[in-house]
């Protein structure tokens, strides 16, 4: 073997002989401590000579470790050690953090102090087997409260601000301290009474041991078992068994309601053992805050969590909690839920109501209504309207309405007492809400669902707005209800109530009661200042107008209506009955939840297909009269009532092959076509075949009035069409044409005339139609006429493009070469420079434009 591995060797051998060596050493120390020095000295020197003369040199090495671990010894048996108890060991560590907190105070540093008050804290639970609380600690938390009044105190006389960490800390310690605070009130005030007695006292105490006695069984009330058949019960933090009893009800209350908003918070378990302490309360006071903790933890559920809307178990147990909470209101009345109401801080005793006054509770029986018909509403707009689901959960509806209804008596009965002030928005908008329900809904239904709700509430309570049973007419039941928002309220509730009253009466055909009070609103004015589900609604209201006008029969009105919504193309966008997605549109995901979560539920959409029906027949009828009214006459100026039919209509008239209409577009657009030619049947026919109208109320009398209607644009057509042509024309023959009366074409006649649409003279003597000719324009000056206006267009585009490009900048392309636009080539500038000075006169806008600046702004 080589020398290298034999040297390897020896090292790992001389390694665990020097250990043995050092135990051997150390056991002989032990066995030898009553020798003296001189013997251990003689031992020592023996073995060293007889360790270099056996090894050589593993000698330094043995010696320097005993050595080493003989010192150690000696300095082990020189130290005293001392054994501390956990509560010594809790007590410095409480010190500890109290002087932490004693140098923050001295230089102010709140963010520190609210740190390390949180810690201070936990430590004091930590100690919560003790028999008294530490007095150093009720010294600590008295003094910080005193220091932070002072400071601040100061804060509001100083010039100087503090930092917004401080400020943010102070303020977080103002809260803590005042809550931490309020459960040892009694102990504060013994320090501060006597601030040397109590803390020396504290030195005189001797610590006596308490003896461990076995803990109680829990006691339940009554319907609550301590656990199951086996045995098992409830164990909270820390491994203690927790107690559900009429007493310890505000205490479980008052850590649900501070732990609200914190992270990492089972709701659910809060939610099972409040309806633990809702089994074991007595007292209607108790119920009733147990109650509104438990419905509002129901709807903290959904927020903060991956779900958008409230399942319907939990929507349906809340709807029930808070029937119950009406009921036990309503058996109670010397107790009242009012939001400006004070909160009772001691848990250890309810309030007592003093004689002649009212026990009050914070709360808001308003905000609840509201909320169970948000969540409502977002369910119906998640789940598909075309399953079974939806028509089960919009069955919920009913027994929502009995709850708004119900909850409108109880603010009314509030009311009555002057003394408790309670404010008239709350009475105002559950008002609204009730209204909101009804608006949009047939008679009949409305009908039914207040017979359901009066009957479901008990037959001793009655309303001062609505009284139960005299207002049966569902239109007396609208008008009661916004009257007394148009008296009692202002702003947004008012405008919204006037917009439901109109859109119901327009749903009931009453079309010129309708329009008067929408003409004397001024909504239209000013819509744009209101909140962006104001003007949603504004958006339906005119459209269900328009709607209106169309059943009875005023198709000019109709159109005219509608224009503004159907003619932007975003019916579904300003309806909020869907989202359109664009394809280069910058929306970012914000902005697109907000606009879903503004989409009505299914069962209030208008029928948008029905929409554009009545709004392209409404058009067509209006816009055939007038291409042939300009189309005779190149003289009358033209102008187009609505650009979506005429594109539509272009587009229509450009395809080579039509085969027979397969949607609402392809037969209104035949129709039209059939009308142009006179053709008002197959026109009549088109439009009678389109299936939409069944879902029109009176089918049958829609058909007939548009069936009229026909007729009657046909006869105008054909007049304007054929007027050119003849001399004089026989109403006989008109009327045996369009199947319409003799009477009816005089009239359509005479009012084409007076409105000097036709020139002509009706003979009432031969009963003929008399054609005065006028001056016949030529072909080529009706050509040089429509030359003329195209380059009056030309010219007006063209100082618009100019004005964008200058930016408002006067004579920004004025050349300063020579007195000409173009004097820069050659014999055409003494023509630039006479344009230049014609066009210079004309000035647009405020500005004045040079020959040349034309040319200039097409080169750039």
């Amino acid at each position: 073997m080589s020398r290298f591995f034999t040297a390897g060797d020896s090292s790992s051998e001389s390694s665990s002989s020097d250990e043995e060596e050092l135990y051997s050493d150390q056991e002989a120390e032990a066995k030898s401590e009553e020798e003296s020095p001189s013997e251990e000295e003689e031992g020592s020197d023996e073995e060293g000579s007889s360790s270099s003369d056996d090894e050589g040199g593993k000698r330094g090495v043995t010696k320097f470790l005993r050595d080493q671990v003989s010192s150690d010894e000696s300095e082990d048996e020189d130290k005293v050690t001392i054994v501390k108890s956990a509560k010594d060991k809790r007590l410095e560590e409480l010190d500890g953090i109290v002087r932490l907190i004693e140098n923050a105070l001295k230089i102010n540093d709140w963010s520190s102090i609210s740190t390390e008050f949180d810690r201070l804290n936990r430590q004091v639970t930590k100690m919560s087997g003790l028999e008294k609380i530490p007095k150093n600690y009720i010294k600590t938390i008295s003094d910080l409260e005193d220091f932070m009044n002072e400071t601040i105190a100061k804060q509001k006389v100083s010039t100087k601000k503090m930092n917004a960490t401080n400020a943010k800390g102070l303020n977080a310690m103002k809260q803590k301290i005042k809550r931490n605070n309020r459960e040892y009130t009694a102990e504060i005030e013994k320090y501060r009474d006597d601030k040397f007695e109590y803390l020396i006292s504290d030195e005189e105490d001797e610590v006596v041991p308490v003896e461990k006695t076995k803990k109680p069984k829990t006691a339940y009330a009554d319907g609550i078992d301590g656990g199951d058949d086996e045995g098992f019960s409830t164990v909270g933090r820390g491994g203690k068994t927790l107690q559900y009893t009429p007493e310890s009800i505000f205490k479980h209350l008052r850590a649900i309601i501070e732990s609200r908003g914190k992270k990492n918070t089972d709701r659910s378990e809060q939610i099972r053992v409040m309806e633990k302490l809702l089994e074991v309360a007595t007292t209607p006071y108790q119920r009733i805050r147990v109650l509104l903790t438990l419905i509002s933890t129901r709807f903290d559920l959904t927020s903060g969590s991956a779900a958008t809307f409230m399942s319907q178990e939990q929507w349906k147990m809340a709807e029930h909690e808070f029937g119950t909470l009406l009921e036990v209101l309503e058996e109670n009345h010397d107790i009242v839920v009012l939001e400006n109401a004070e909160e009772w801080e001691d848990d250890e005793k309810p309030p007592q109501p003093t004689p002649g006054e009212k026990l009050r509770i914070p709360g808001s029986i308003v905000s609840i209504v509201e909320r169970l018909d948000d969540e409502l509403t977002r369910s119906l707009q998640h789940i598909d309207p075309h399953t079974a689901e939806y028509i089960e959960r919009l069955s919920d509806e009913q027994a929502l309405y009995t709850n708004i209804v119900r909850g409108l008596l109880y603010v009314e009965n509030l009311k009555k007492d002057v003394k408790l002030e309670m404010p008239q928005d709350n009475a105002n908008r559950v008002i609204m809400r009730r209204l909101e329900h009804i608006y949009f809904k047939p008679s009949q239904v409305v009908n039914i669902l207040e017979e359901t709700t009066w009957k479901a509430i008990p037959s001793a309570l009655n309303s001062n707005i609505t009284p139960r049973g005299k207002i049966s007419d569902t239109a007396a039941l609208v008008q009661t209800l916004c009257s007394y928002l148009f008296e009692q309220s202002d702003g947004i509730i008012r405008a919204r109530a006037y917009l439901c009253q109109v859109y119901y009466l327009a749903l009931h055909d009453r079309y010129y009661k309708a329009r008067d009070m929408l003409l004397m609103s001024h909504l239209q004015e000013t819509i744009g200042n209101f909140n962006i589900n104001t003007q949603i609604l504004f958006n339906r209201t005119l459209v269900q107008v328009g709607l209106c006008a169309f059943r009875v029969g005023l198709v000019y009105e109709a159109q005219n209506t509608l224009q503004d919504i159907c003619g932007s193309g975003r019916q579904k966008e300003l309806l909020a009955q869907g989202i359109m997605i664009q394809r280069y549109s910058q929306v970012s995901p914000e902005q697109e939840r907000l606009e879903r979560q503004r989409q009505l539920p299914f069962h209030m959409h208008i029928n948008l297909e029905l929409l554009e029906c009545v709004y392209l027949t409404c058009s067509m009828l209006l816009e055939i009269p007038l291409l042939a009214q300009t189309g005779s006459s190149p003289d009358i100026k033209k102008r187009i009532i609505s650009k979506t039919y005429r594109r539509l209509l272009e587009f229509h008239e450009r395809q080579i092959f039509t085969g027979p209409p397969e949607n609402t577009r392809d037969h209104v657009m035949q129709a039209s076509k059939a009308l142009a030619a006179g053709e008002w049947k197959k026109a009549a026919e088109l439009i009678n075949s389109i299936k939409i109208w069944e879902l029109m109320a009176q089918t049958e009398k829609i058909k007939a009035m548009l069936a009229e209607q026909i007729q009657e644009e046909g006869l105008r057509t054909y007049l304007f069409t054929y007027a050119p042509f003849y001399d004089t024309l026989a109403v006989s023959t008109l009327s045996s044409m369009f199947e319409l009366p003799e009477r009816r074409v005089a009239a359509v006649v005479s009012k084409m005339i007076s409105h000097e649409e036709l020139a002509a003279a009706l003979d009432q003597v031969n009963s003929a139609i008399i054609f005065r000719k006028g001056v016949e324009l030529s072909r080529l000056q009706s050509l040089a006429l429509t030359l003329s206006d195209k380059a009056s267009g030309l010219i007006e585009a063209n100082e618009r493009t100019l004005e964008q490009r200058t930016q408002g900048t006067a004579n920004a392309f004025e050349r300063q070469s020579g007195p000409g636009g173009r004097g820069g080539r050659g014999g055409r500038g003494g023509r630039g420079g006479q344009r230049g000075g014609r066009t210079g006169e004309r000035t647009r806008g405020g500005q004045q434009f040079g020959g040349g600046a034309l040319g200039s702004a097409i080169k750039a």
